[in-house]
């Protein structure tokens, strides 16, 4: 009964997660490549190289944002306050998801600029995960770019978690939480590329732009799975560890 009550919460903050993610990065990828064309930032660009999709499934997903280049054109100061709104509510999703997951009570209301300053560092690390990121090039290559990934990962939901719960548990605590989603989103990039790539490609021919979005948003809520998962199973394995030391110290 309990795993089960477990299993209903975390899919239901994966699914919060999922909508808040696909009105905020979206937007503010897009906004990004109009600022910068350099940055290879492009809502399509991106989400075809975290998916991994194959040469025939990347055509739905670059139609369906269209050129970076008009972004900046469209853009009003009525979308740009909706992003900082959306954005703010994504990051207090995130840490409500972090204290439920460690059993926390909720931080006080003056703790809400932690939400803009970790807005800041999602972009920035955006940024880097792209920059790091080997489109092409030969196997060593992509070897050490997947690993600088892995890395950048792990240390960004490490400080995330630490930096939203208002440090109010120790580093060395939700070092394996980190490592536990950083391994669950290579599982997940490893799975889109077996699943959800040809699943793009025969959507978009199926439903159209409807099926590529049903397709990316079902991915994003594989992300929250794994970033709300990865807590949960971090604070049981630090719990089972101070259990075995209690034991051993009164041994």
């Amino acid at each position: 009964m309990v795993r089960r009550g477990i299993e209903l919460e975390l899919m239901s903050r994966s699914l919060g997660f999922a909508a808040l993610a696909l009105l905020t990065l979206v937007p503010l990828l897009l906004l990004i490549a109009a600022v910068d064309p350099g940055s290879g930032l492009g809502a399509g660009q991106w989400l075809v190289r975290v998916l991994g999709v194959s040469e025939s499934s990347r055509g739905p997903i670059t139609e369906l944002f269209g050129n970076p280049a008009e972004a900046l054109r469209r853009t009003t100061a009525f979308g740009i306050a909706a992003l900082a709104v959306f954005g703010l509510s994504f990051g207090s999703t995130l840490k409500t998801g972090y204290e439920k997951a460690w059993g926390l009570a909720p931080a006080k209301w003056r703790s809400a600029w932690r939400h803009v300053l970790w807005l800041a560092v999602l972009i920035g690390f955006l940024i880097l995960s792209i920059k790091i990121t080997t489109p092409t090039g030969n196997t060593a290559e992509q070897t050490w770019s997947g690993a600088g990934e892995l890395v950048l990962s792990l240390l960004f939901f490490w400080w995330s978690q630490r930096f939203l719960l208002n440090q109010r548990v120790l580093w060395r605590a939700l070092l394996p939480s980190s490592v536990a989603t950083a391994l669950g989103l290579l599982g997940l990039h490893i799975f889109s590329i077996l699943v959800f790539s040809p699943l793009l490609a025969s959507n978009a021919v199926t439903y159209g732009p409807f099926g590529t979005v049903l397709v990316l948003q079902s991915w994003l809520v594989g992300v929250g799975f794994v970033v709300y998962g990865g807590a949960m199973l971090g604070r049981a394995f630090h719990e089972h560890q101070v259990r075995r030391r209690t034991i051993r110290e009164r041994r």
